[in-house]
């Protein structure tokens, strides 16, 4: 009788990279419905939730560097705001921005994080590119027409959402830099060439 080889079925997913995915989805989540409304009020500005959403986006897709972490963390934090404040449809802006940013870290085949400089650089250029972005589509199906007039306009939103970007993509990448400083790094991931 033929018996077929042992097939080594590899889980996409470890552990770790749960606990890290629900760890900063629920971060996200949890900050943004109970801060950022606060922080509208008081400050007219609409970009504590990209602060907050893209440095744990960084620190999660850094610790494990899988595609999918970006998207499920955005997600837990979309379920979130929906369940706690289910008129918050804007968020679905934010989940969007984190599928983009899962991509675009994709398709840099996580290279980024080889060196220093060039993982400190991609990943806040990729943090306000993507808070961009979340804002166009806030601006374009989620505000009414006098309210984004108000604010200058669909350009001038995805700008505030931007520097939202820069100040979440600068605390992300400070966090990560100083996470890798005192010795806690990501397992590497072994693949048939090697490590990654």
């Amino acid at each position: 009788m033929k018996v077929s080889p042992k097939v080594d079925f590899m889980v996409y997913f470890e552990t770790r990279d749960l606990a890290g995915i629900a760890i900063f989805g629920a971060l996200w989540g949890v900050l943004n419905v109970t801060l950022s409304p606060i922080f509208f009020q008081i400050f007219s500005l609409p970009f504590l939730c990209d602060i907050i959403g893209f440095s744990a986006l960084i620190v999660a897709v850094w610790w494990t560097r899988k595609l999918g972490t970006a998207t499920f963390v955005g997600f837990i934090a979309l379920i979130i705001n929906m369940l706690i404040r289910p008129t918050a449809l804007h968020f679905f802006g934010f989940f969007a921005a984190s599928i983009t940013f899962d991509v675009i870290i994709f398709f840099s085949r996580y290279r980024v994080f080889e060196k220093k400089l060039l993982s400190s650089i991609s990943l806040f250029a990729t943090a306000v590119f993507s808070a961009a972005i979340a804002g166009l589509i806030i601006g374009s199906l989620f505000m009414p027409p006098v309210a984004l007039a108000r604010w200058g306009g669909i350009l001038s939103w995805a700008g505030l959402h931007a520097v939202g970007g820069v100040i979440g993509g600068a605390t992300g990448v400070s966090l990560m830099n100083a996470l890798i400083a005192r010795g806690i790094t990501p397992k590497p991931k072994v693949s048939k060439g090697g490590t990654v």
